[in-house]
């Protein structure tokens, strides 16, 4: 079963609560998003680490109920 897009958000804000985040349906399907997350705990860490940030704060659904997230991560 895809995961919601409000799940996505919901998660990602629980662990990042400043950021800013864009979340985009690529193919209609509730599977296959991208997101822009823009947030200032990003600060100071490499792109790898920010996108390590993102999928701990998905508790382990990344692969499972999200089949595909694109990452897009920005500093303000």
């Amino acid at each position: 079963m895809a995961m919601q897009a409000d799940e996505i958000i919901t998660l990602i804000k629980q662990a990042l609560k400043d950021a800013d985040i864009e979340l985009i349906d690529l193919a209609g399907d509730g599977d296959h998003y991208k997101a822009i997350i823009t947030s200032p705990d990003f600060n100071g860490k490499s792109r790898i680490a920010q996108h390590q940030m993102v999928y701990a704060a998905l508790k382990g659904r990344m692969g499972g109920e999200l089949h595909a997230l694109a990452l897009e991560t920005r500093i303000p």
